[in-house]
């Protein structure tokens, strides 16, 4: 089986190159995102393997489907950048990573909130350049403050256990509430009473059409002044012109992202040398309490040979078996 792997990178190629084995597979590493211009790259292979930033909407799984491919296989948990109707109409079979490893994600969080807090990039850079003032460096105690979770699937779960060291009060909402959670003391509540009650808020939860925009003006406006927003799911959980509207009026404090709604022209590119065209990401930059990071929170080494290793056994699943337990239907995307 030829499978043509797009987005590649180099620890991509050495993941990949680790789960191969004897599996059969044979596999065409391409630097360039998957997307209509892209698309005939696929030519001559059964499967494209996509990362979060490929594009597979409707235009390109029926090029795709017109190429002869069968597989789309995600090196990832989330599925909102494929059109997975669309797919299935055109008898594309759609597979997803969705656990790699929750540990890296929720301790990235965990990360972003220290930083936050603690100023640690801040004071890096003061002692390098000889300044060990340490002025506007003031923290705060983590410990007893009210965390908000959003969403409380694996990675929710684990950013929950590693909160319990801090002794905080723990507040969450999911449809599907964790029985495991309620029985360690979590709380589950009303988004609006999250949003009320939190000091700080971390989101973990899909995108979809329900969650798209999450943290807007309105949710914003029943936050605490100075509330702390961390985001290392997807970007377009968050309104970014209105969480800047939130940073100038105070009402957020802190702001730690590890993705963004526009990512797709930034992330995984080195552009160090040219002049960034988003404006809100610019803008965002220049905020002191704002700390973004380019969607490595998944980047470690147990998570990218996890990747490469479930990527692999379900592109062999399907080809063997017919089924994979990975699969991505239009039943449990869209429950109908």
């Amino acid at each position: 089986m030829k499978i043509a792997v797009f987005s590649t990178k180099q620890w991509v190629r050495s993941a990949f190159d680790r789960a191969l084995g004897n599996s059969g597979i044979e596999l065409t590493y391409l630097e360039p995102r998957l997307d209509a211009d892209t698309v005939s790259l696929a030519a001559g292979h059964e499967a494209v393997c996509v990362f979060v930033n490929d594009v597979v909407d409707g235009a390109v799984v029926d090029a795709m489907a017109d190429l002869g491919v069968t597989t789309v296989a995600l090196r990832c948990a989330g599925f909102n950048n494929v059109d997975i109707r669309r797919a299935a109409e055109r008898g594309l079979r759609v597979v997803r990573v969705p656990a790699y490893s929750p540990h890296a994600v929720a301790e990235h969080a965990l990360g972003l909130i220290l930083a936050l807090n603690r100023r640690y990039h801040r004071a890096y850079n003061r002692v390098r350049d000889g300044n060990f003032a340490l002025d506007g460096l003031l923290g705060f105690d983590v410990h007893g403050k009210t965390v908000g979770i959003v969403g409380t699937g694996k990675i929710g779960r684990v950013f929950a256990g590693l909160l319990r060291g801090f002794d905080c009060r723990i507040l969450a909402y999911d449809r599907y509430p964790s029985e495991e959670l309620q029985r360690s003391g979590v709380e589950y509540v009303t988004l609006q009473e999250l949003y009320r009650q939190s000091d700080i808020i971390s989101l973990h939860c899909p995108l979809t059409h329900e969650t798209y925009h999450l943290i807007n003006d309105y949710a914003i406006g029943s936050m605490k002044r100075g509330v702390m927003i961390i985001n290392t799911s997807r970007g377009p959980l968050i309104d970014s012109n209105a969480v800047i509207t939130g940073l100038k009026s105070g009402t957020i404090g802190y702001l730690g992202l590890d993705v963004y709604e526009e990512e797709g022209d930034l992330f995984f590119e080195d552009l160090s040398e040219q002049v960034i065209q988003d404006d809100t990401f610019v803008r965002l930059q220049t905020f002191p309490n704002v700390l973004i990071t380019a969607h490595q929170a998944f980047f470690t080494r147990e998570a990218t040979d996890n990747i490469a290793e479930t990527t692999i056994t379900n592109i062999r699943e399907l080809a063997d078996t017919g089924s994979c337990a990975n699969e991505v239907t239009v039943e449990a995307a869209f429950g109908a």
